[in-house]
């Protein structure tokens, strides 16, 4: 299918032939007919990517700290590999648009195929043939209301927000700043509420618009704008601003304070300078608020992604709902938008489209709306044209399932490294993230069927780097077919779906290796050389300044990642057993109390394990401590001797009282060293970690999860016993 993209590096933009997205639970496929270009917003997003990375950096100065921060923690050369494969992807544009539904997701039975739809949200409405949208980024269109009107539904419900936001009530008189897209369809809505509209804007071409729309008066100078306002509300001033321009000056919101009456409303949409000029605002007691975006639930991802609505009685007005009203506005003749569409482009000629919006073609304009081509037959799948599917005799033949920012950051960088393998196919939920990693990497074939990836007989190593609940059935899936598996950690998050991916493993050809890196480490080699001369049980204190994830993360989710301990403890418990050479036989645990902002049981907890050798381990994860301090530090006790591990970077082995230094400050946790064991073991078909092992992982981090919320000792059996 086409998309519109833009290759964040370069800054390039072109439409590009990408694999249609996925269907997923909760959500719909929509075949677009209309997407529109928003000009403030998307010239914004396209002109910082064609900025110089200096000009990216000033922009961005949030990332500039993470970027120094990974450098501090991991060094170069992982810092170099992770920055590296950000910019060298491209971005998806586009946020607003309209089509037939062509597929349903599970738990979106509203819908059904061929209802006519408007669609919204960036990453969802993109300006590509074939869109997913979440069920609540979705709402039908009204009899009454075309297609092409509805491409503007996006954009009308940010202005419909702000009017809420100012509380606008009939008969009121209010000023809107800035006369772009937004300003314009704010003054027409404000039209429809019985509100008096002064429009502002510095270009006259701008205001003549707004004329059209409905606006009472308009003024292109503020001086103008001033009197005009007094002249409207006999000196009063404006009930309300509604500011909708884009800049980096404050005259916008100190003209506001200016014209607003006492005790009016000050609401800033726009990305506007907001040095509040407090003594105009004080002495009116003038109220500011900001409008976000398009309404509640707005970057919420429990409403966005699970679809999870707000009850009415409590917020009337969310985001889809927004949608749905402005729909029945358009359709009523309420709001007018053919007036506003001043330029129409095929999606083929989109670089035009995005020549005129960043002003180089000298033409004004307002709405840009992008046409699609009739339905026609879409591939899931992308060749790519630089790399052929070669022989692959001999070789591992590698297809790869999800390619998340781990997957391109580390695995792909290493596993592009290993001599004798070929990259044949990458499979994402999303086309651009395929064409991305298929780009970067050399993959011969992008798509977003998973299972073009295990069904290809000329692929026998399959790596899984998805979100933790499809790992266990994905790779029982490529076992099945007799493929070598590498799964990115967790192998599983529940017994059930553990007792699958077993079963498969049983009965494959292939190996079975899940990704406990820390165990290939080369200070871990070392330690374990050293303790093995040592006789008795060990002390194991394995502490971790794991840090807090925000609330919202997906890793936190029950179903999607199983939460922190299922997910990452999984690692420790691994090492644990890499250093005993025993399986676990018991666990308890408890986590500290969690205050209403956290809100997760295994946030911050304390586990305890017990070998099967007699050995004791004690896993401190910690969220609530300070990033300045190094993640993981591991001590081992052992026959009067000591063994200390410094987050990988370096190791001290005490003995006698001699100390000996080991490791050159340099952090390796094994993760190249993990690949090559990986690819060894898919020659010979021998286990790189035994099956026993990555099973007792599994059932160890979920007896931990159960032991937490029962406050019992949990027994650790890797027979498997029944139960789900």
């Amino acid at each position: 299918m086409k998309q519109v993209v833009q290759n964040f590096r370069t800054g390039e933009l072109k439409v590009e032939e990408l694999p249609p997205p996925s269907l997923r639970p909760r959500g719909v496929l929509v075949r677009t007919a209309y997407s529109l270009i928003s000009p403030g917003t998307e010239r914004t997003i396209v002109e910082t990517a064609q900025s110089s990375l200096i000009g990216k950096a000033r922009e961005r100065p949030d990332l500039v700290r993470q970027v120094i921060d990974t450098f501090k923690r991991e060094g170069l050369r992982s810092t170099y590999e992770k920055v590296r494969s950000r910019l060298d992807q491209i971005k998806p544009l586009g946020y607003s648009t309209s089509g037939s539904v062509v597929a349903v997701g599970e738990g979106a039975a509203e819908f059904k195929v061929g209802d006519l739809v408007a669609c919204a949200g960036a990453g969802y409405a993109s300006h590509a043939e074939v869109n997913f949208i979440p069920k609540n980024l979705c709402c039908k269109i009204p009899e009454g209301a075309s297609l092409a009107a509805a491409a503007f539904t996006t954009v009308g419900s940010i202005a419909l927000h702000s009017v809420r936001q100012a509380g606008a009530r009939l008969g009121e008189t209010v000023a809107v700043i800035g006369l772009g897209l937004v300003g314009q369809l704010t003054v027409q809505l404000l039209k429809a509420a019985g509100c008096d509209v002064l429009g502002i804007d510095i270009d006259g071409w701008a205001c003549e618009l707004a004329r059209r729309s409905g606006a009472d008066f308009v003024a292109s100078d503020y001086d103008r704008a001033r009197k005009q306002c007094e002249a409207m509300t006999a000196g009063r001033g404006a009930d309300s601003i509604i500011i909708t321009a884009g800049t980096k000056s404050d005259d916008p919101i100190e003209l506001a304070a200016e014209i607003a009456r006492d005790r009016g409303t000050v609401v800033v949409v726009g990305l506007v300078g907001m040095n509040v000029p407090r003594h105009a605002f004080y002495g009116k007691e003038l109220e500011l608020k900001l409008s976000r975006s398009y309404g509640p639930g707005r970057y919420d991802p429990e409403y966005e992604e699970k679809g999870i609505d707000y009850p009415i009685g409590y917020v009337r007005w969310t985001e889809r709902r927004n949608m749905e009203a402005f729909l029945r506005l358009v359709a009523d003749g309420s709001v007018n938008t053919e007036i506003l569409a001043t330029h129409r482009f095929s999606v083929a000629a989109a670089d035009s489209a995005y020549e005129l919006i960043l002003g180089r073609s000298g033409e004004h304009c307002c709405g840009v709306v992008l046409e699609y081509p009739a339905p026609a037959n879409i591939s899931p799948d992308v060749l790519t044209t630089v790399h052929k599917r070669a022989s692959v005799a001999g070789a591992a033949a590698v297809g790869f399932v999800g390619a998340g920012n781990f997957a391109r950051g580390v695995l792909l960088p290493l596993v592009r490294r290993e001599p004798n393998v070929q990259l044949l196919c990458v499979a994402t939920a999303t086309g651009i993230s395929a064409k991305n990693t298929a780009d970067q990497f050399g993959f011969a074939c992008a798509t977003t069927d998973w299972k073009r990836v295990v069904d290809d007989e000329q692929i026998n190593c399959v790596f899984i780097a998805t979100r933790h609940d499809l790992h266990a059935s994905l790779a029982a899936e490529a076992l099945a077919r007799g493929k070598s598996v590498f799964v990115e950690k967790p192998l599983a998050t529940n017994k059930a779906e553990l007792r699958k991916v077993v079963e498969a493993a049983g009965r494959s050809g292939g190996v079975l290796m899940v990704g406990y890196n820390r165990r290939f480490a080369p200070l871990a080699g070392e330690v374990k050389k050293r303790l093995a001369d040592l006789a008795g049980p060990m002390t194991i204190v394995y502490r971790i300044n794991a840090g807090q994830l925000p609330a919202e993360h997906w890793s936190h989710d029950e179903i999607e990642g199983g939460g922190r301990i299922i997910g990452e403890v999984c690692h420790f418990i691994d090492f644990a057993q890499y250093l005993t050479d025993s399986l676990p036989v018991r666990v308890s645990g408890e986590a500290v109390p969690q205050s209403a902002a956290a809100g997760f049981i295994d946030d911050s907890v304390s586990i305890s394990i017990g070998m099967a050798d007699g050995s004791i381990v004690s896993i401190i994860y910690a969220a609530s401590g300070d990033a300045a301090v190094a993640k993981e530090r591991v001590e081992v006790f052992r026959g009067r001797s000591v063994a200390i591990i410094d987050d990988f970077k370096s190791a001290e082995f005490v003995r006698d009282g001699r100390r000996k230094r080991l490791g050159g400050g340099t952090q390796d946790k094994g993760h190249a060293a993990e690949i090559r064991a990986f690819f060894e073991a898919a020659r010979k078909g021998t286990a790189a970690i035994p099956l026993a092992s990555l099973v007792a992982t599994s059932l160890t981090a979920i007896a931990a999860v159960e032991a937490i919320r029962s406050g019992a000792t949990q027994t650790v059996d890797v027979g498997f016993p029944a139960g789900g």
